[in-house]
């Protein structure tokens, strides 16, 4: 038996066939380490898009040289085919367990990807925790729900965060987090539309407006998609754009407090977009996921605005100010008022979307947000269904965690302003965003993992407006966020 093994093992390696697949091999090893080149040295110009290794996976055009293994007959959907190489945040996490993998005794700051790190409060896990207790008896299991979310939430989400504004519990459609109600949002809209982003911005804006067809084609040079609206929102027109400039779109993504930047929009900015998607029939589609971070007099919402009801829609989530990055729970809002051209309420669309895409949030997730909304963000024996008290200030429990994570911000913001560095953000969001002059973001980005082990993001990553920026997480524990600072005050002193 072992001579057969010996012979077919001699046959095998003498086979040509083997030596081709080595050398194949070899090849994509080499294409490989001539992208990770382009990114470690940033070769490449500031405004330029990184290029990726040249292999051909059009499989919509005909006549491709076929690889081994079976093909379909199936063309590849065309949109996918212009999305840039990897999303944003998979491919920070990429660098980082490469720098792990060979750094292994190095301590790793995580101050990148905008991921919670403290609890969540006791109080909303007890009230998740007693919901699913519940499922295992006959008078407390529930089956399928609402596809829109459980009433009490809806309401309780108009009563304590809309207060005010005239949304209604009916307007609220509960989701498992914002990201996935941009997809859907997007599936609601179609590839007939044209869209305006802030730059820089939230990559998810641009890459399901790439997917759903709606982008063009992507500029090299630019780093630009030729049907979509930059809008510039820099340092130099205070993060807000200048509306007298901007083309008329459809759709508006405009996301408040910024992410990636941190600034808020005042209330005199947002009257001005109003206003100006009412003047051009355009609908606005709002981010407030980072609301509970607003310290000054800036809207916690677009509906803040006089009129906004009939020009938008807005998104958010107890992701950032729950700790529910893991747990899954968001909402939209979609208006009565808000009409398509033709008159048909955009509402009635988005429930046959969410209907016919989503069986609707977890009840036992859904239990915590009501839990979150509670007047304390605390009961000592929580019961369903838990009635929502009215109250002015956000609740105290979830509070004390928002809390942690903007003296944070303020830790982060000093260390960097105390280096001679331009620094933006913090105070009424949980990123902190750094001016490198005349440096490339990526550059600066392997720079601080190479020499602090603190993992940041490139400002690049955001959209051309974004060069020359990092951007920092605050969602951190103390202890690192203090040992982040110091690293960072050695390396750049």
């Amino acid at each position: 038996m072992m001579k057969v093994l010996e012979v077919t093992s001699r046959i095998w390696h003498s086979n040509p066939f083997s030596i081709l697949r080595k050398k194949t091999r070899l090849l994509r090893h080499q294409s490989r380490m001539m992208y990770y080149s382009q990114v470690t040295s940033c070769i490449w110009k500031p405004k330029a898009v990184l290029l990726q290794p040249k292999k051909n996976w059009t499989s919509s055009r005909p006549g491709n040289e076929r690889g081994a293994g079976h093909w379909t007959h199936v063309p590849r959907n065309v949109n996918m085919e212009g999305l840039r190489r990897g999303y944003l945040f998979p491919e920070i996490s990429i660098r980082e367990h490469e720098h792990a993998r060979k750094n292994p005794d190095a301590r790793l700051i995580r101050l990148g990807i905008g991921d919670t790190t403290q609890p969540i409060p006791d109080a909303i896990t007890t009230a998740m925790a007693e919901h699913a207790s519940a499922l295992s008896t006959t008078r407390g299991y529930r089956g399928y729900g609402a596809e829109q979310g459980d009433m009490e939430l809806r309401v309780a989400i108009a009563e304590t965060l809309y207060r005010g504004t005239g949304v209604k519990g009916s307007e609220i459609f509960v989701s498992d987090g914002a990201q996935c109600d941009i997809s859907r949002l997007q599936m609601l809209l179609g590839s007939d539309v044209k869209v305006a982003v802030q730059d820089p911005s939230f990559p998810a804006y641009i890459d399901t407006s790439v997917i759903v067809g709606q982008s063009g084609k992507l500029e090299e040079k630019t780093g630009k998609y030729n049907n979509i609206v930059y809008m510039n929102c820099g340092a130099e027109n205070n993060f807000f754009p200048d509306l007298s400039t901007t083309p008329r779109t459809d759709i508006i993504f405009f996301c408040s407090p910024n992410n990636p930047t941190g600034s808020a929009a005042s209330w005199q900015q947002l009257k001005q977009l109003v206003d100006f998607a009412k003047t051009n029939g355009s609908i606005i589609v709002y981010d407030s996921a980072y609301a509970a971070y607003i310290s000054d007099e800036s809207p916690r919402s677009i509906f803040e605005i006089p009129g906004a009801k009939e020009v938008a829609i807005e998104i958010s989530s107890f992701s950032k100010f729950a700790g529910f990055t893991g747990v899954r729970l968001g909402w939209t809002v979609v208006p009565e008022e808000l009409k398509y051209a033709n008159g048909f309420p955009v509402i009635e669309d988005f429930n046959r979307i969410v209907c016919t895409c989503f069986n609707g949030a977890s009840n036992v997730v859904q239990a915590g947000g009501l839990a979150c909304l509670s007047r304390d963000g605390y009961q000592a024996k929580l019961t369903f269904p838990i009635k929502i008290h009215s109250f002015q200030c956000l609740f105290q429990a979830v509070s004390n965690v928002v809390d942690y994570y903007k003296e944070n911000a303020k830790i982060l913001v000093e260390s960097f302003a105390s280096l001679g560095l331009k620094v933006y953000g913090g105070g009424n969001a949980p990123y902190v965003w750094v001016h490198f002059p005349g440096m490339c973001s990526w550059n600066v980005f392997d720079q601080i993992l190479e020499k602090t082990h603190v993992v940041t993001v490139p400002g690049r990553g955001f959209g051309p407006g974004g060069e020359e920026y990092i951007r920092v997480s605050a969602f951190g524990h103390r202890e690192n966020i203090m040992e982040a600072s110091l690293r960072m005050k050695k390396l750049f002193n």
